[in-house]
């Protein structure tokens, strides 16, 4: 079998999607020395794909092979540059996310990843132009696929829900959360590199609008009228559809912006770090696909106080506390009684979640998808 695989938002910066396929491309490497595996990605810098293999753990690996298929274009991409690609090298199964090549050899079959549907559901959060094309290209991608993944059980139930799409193709395979130390890297050198409060909570994640932002820094308000020396850390790109109300929501609260600091996008060594320090982790959003904020704070041993919806009761169960993220009142005093310790979670185990499971998943969906003469 001769699998495609498009990385092309791997080293990137990006957050969630970037660490799901590196992290089951690594675990693939590690398990199957069997099928034939590219790995598809734009022009990048000279030296790049020397890195890029050995981060991925594939230098010594036969059977996966990194091509640089010239331009980023998303729309050339899936005009063109995908399908030739594939018919070329005769590929069985093509893997990427979301939107799917407009055209491909009959030979190989589509297998699309779905992180979240919040563009169906939060529709109205992103640009005009943006919701245009995704309410034409998804209903398409999830039509032509022959096979879907999905990160939860929560999102495999909006596809269904959403774009009746039939249960027997979407296959869940989970996130997880894999920490990576590094010896040069540790809280003195976190701290003093990006000047750390000695007290702070902390939030994660691209700045957009669903992640509510604006509506934690009027919680973070309240909570420092209780707690002066707390402190508020925003790690996370000022992404595509960033939310400009965040800088008008912090305006809006005098004085409160002195004790806020935005990190933008750290290393997975630096994350875990800041994390570890934070007091807390909130984690507001409004809706997501899985949470694997969650599952990293939860490992670094950090109290969590999500928002009270499906896919975060999925990942947290009992061991995080819970919140309505439009309830400004009720989210403040849940996050100050976890901070005091007057109300902790009943459990503190991590959920289990394995990359390695996961990629064993993955490699099975390829396998039975690739035998299907109907797809």
């Amino acid at each position: 079998m001769r699998v495609a695989i498009d990385v092309r938002n791997l080293g990137k910066g990006r957050t969630g999607d970037e660490v799901v396929f590196f992290e089951l491309v690594h675990q693939l490497a590690q398990r199957d020395r069997t099928h034939t595996y590219a790995l598809l990605i734009d022009t990048r810098a000279p030296g790049y794909i020397s890195t890029l293999a050995r981060s991925l753990g594939i230098t010594d690996a036969d059977n996966f092979t990194i091509y640089e298929c010239g331009s980023g274009n998303k729309f050339l991409w899936n005009l063109w540059t995908a399908q030739r690609f594939c018919r070329q090298h005769a590929i069985d199964i093509y893997h990427t996310q979301y939107i799917v090549p407009f055209f491909m050899p009959r030979r190989t079959k589509i297998v699309t990843h779905i992180h979240d549907v919040s563009f169906h559901v939060y529709g109205q959060l992103l640009r005009w132009v943006d919701r245009l094309f995704l309410n034409l290209l998804i209903p398409f991608a999830l039509r032509r696929a022959a096979h879907i993944i999905a990160v939860s059980q929560f999102t495999k139930d909006e596809i269904i829900a959403y774009y009746r799409t039939p249960a027997d193709k979407i296959t869940v395979v989970p996130n997880a959360v894999t920490v990576r130390s590094d010896a040069d890297v540790t809280e003195d050198s976190v701290r003093a590199q990006y000047g750390l409060p000695q007290h702070y909570i902390m939030a994660l994640g691209t700045m957009q609008p669903r992640k509510n932002i604006p509506f934690l820094i009027d919680v973070f308000a309240q909570l420092r009228a209780r707690m002066p020396e707390m402190h508020l850390v925003l790690v996370g790109k000022k992404a595509h559809n960033f939310d400009d109300e965040i800088m008008r929501r912090i305006a809006a609260h005098p004085g409160l912006s002195e004790a806020i600091v935005h990190l933008g996008y750290i290393s997975d060594a630096e994350k875990h770090i800041v994390y570890k320090m934070a007091s807390a982790f909130v984690f507001p959003s409004l809706y997501e696909g899985f949470g694997v904020p969650i599952v990293e704070a939860l490992l670094a041993g950090t109290l969590v106080v999500a928002s009270d919806i499906p896919p975060h009761r999925e990942v947290g169960g009992e061991c995080i506390l819970y919140a309505d993220p439009h309830n400004i009142d009720q989210y403040a005093r849940i996050l100050y009684d976890g901070l005091v310790g007057a109300t902790r979670p009943p459990c503190t185990a991590c959920p289990q979640f394995s990359w390695a499971r996961s990629a064993e998943i993955l490699e099975a969906v390829y396998t039975t998808t690739a035998m299907r003469s109907d797809a």
